[in-house]
């Protein structure tokens, strides 16, 4: 007589549900990069170049300014009115103090529409702005991204 038991093991197979929640992580993450990284991109700004760029690292709630060779202003690929843009900056500052803001000027555009994103920023108590330059492309430089600020002055400015 045979008293042993037989021990069935049971290999556990591959898991497909744990599978399928990291490809919906991944589509979702590259669905969300893919949204922001086109608001920058899509109205076609060409950015002045300026030699003393330096990439800034990006913050995930900074907001992004372009204006258009127009002088129009956008913001997220909406545009706005300067009265409009000025109510939203409010409400950003107001709900997160200390709000990034990167200026993105055609280098097309007038001045006097980047001195009046300036004011208005000043206005709703927004101090961090930095603006988007590129470093020139001449002697195989390497390029700043919308991200890349030119550093502030040295000295006190005099």
């Amino acid at each position: 007589m045979n008293f042993r038991k037989r021990i069935v093991e049971n290999q556990p197979g591959f898991q497909m549900a744990p599978m399928i929640d990291i490809v919906f992580l991944l589509l979702i993450f590259f669905i969300a990069a893919s949204v922001y990284s086109q608001w920058e991109s899509k109205l076609g700004i060409k950015v002045p170049t300026a030699k003393s760029a330096e990439e800034r690292p990006r913050f995930p709630g900074e907001a992004i300014i372009n204006i258009d060779a127009n002088g129009k202003y956008y913001l997220n690929s909406i545009e706005f009115t300067p009265g409009r843009l000025k109510t939203v900056l409010a409400k950003l500052a107001e709900t997160y103090p200390g709000q990034p803001v990167v200026v993105r000027a055609d280098k097309r555009a007038p001045c006097r529409y980047l001195i009046q994103v300036i004011d208005i920023c000043a206005q709703t108590d927004i101090g961090d702005i930095s603006f988007a330059t590129i470093k020139p492309s001449s002697g195989g430089g390497k390029r700043g991204g919308a991200g890349a600020a030119a550093p502030p002055p040295k000295g006190n400015g005099k």
